[in-house]
């Protein structure tokens, strides 16, 4: 009677380090995952706004330069007999070509070609923090899937309701490059 007490004792500490175990690795599992569900919301809400801040960069940079083409063009265009066609264009050409002085002044830095450079780096930026986030993912995975799946976890995975996770994996048309176009 003693001994079978005695086992019981055991089997009830068992069970009770085993449940423990899995509690704390369900938790680790979706602590892992809620550290990848904020890098993913991250990404979700900075690349729009990278990509329209650089768009508004890009277009206003393009449309000053597009602005002092066709006021050279126009200027080019009048004839050489009409001095007030031309003292008329070249002031249209005079005032787009301070918007671009006053660019240059106001934004000394500001180049298409930076803002770019800028979006690619935060992209980078966010897609390694989410690369970290799954790997420590599947590492608690790893570590909950296999306590569940092998001794002692085994013999009570059952009747303590262990949850097997599946591993952070991209398909096939996640391993596709991304493109990202501007137009």
């Amino acid at each position: 009677m003693l001994l079978l007490l005695g086992v019981l004792v055991v089997m009830a500490i068992l069970l009770v380090i085993v449940y423990n175990r899995f509690v704390k690795n369900k938790n680790m599992v979706k602590d892992a995952w809620s550290n990848i569900d904020v890098a993913l919301k991250r990404r979700y809400d900075l690349i729009p706004n990278l990509v329209e801040t650089v768009k508004g960069y890009a277009a206003h940079e393009k449309t000053t330069l597009e602005s002092v083409i066709q006021a050279r063009n126009a200027a080019m265009a009048v004839p050489s007999d009409d001095i007030n066609g031309q003292i008329k264009a070249e002031n249209q050409l005079q005032q787009t070509l301070r918007s671009i002085f006053a660019l240059g002044e106001a934004y000394p830095d500001l180049k298409a070609n930076a803002s770019f450079l800028d979006l690619q780096q935060k992209l980078n930026e966010i897609e390694e923090n989410l690369e970290r986030s799954r790997r420590y993912y599947n590492g608690t995975v790893r570590e909950n899937n296999t306590y569940g799946e092998s001794m002692p976890g085994v013999l009570f995975a059952g009747m303590l309701k262990y949850q097997h996770f599946d591993y952070f994996e991209v398909d096939e048309a996640t391993r596709e490059n991304v493109k990202v176009s501007f137009n």
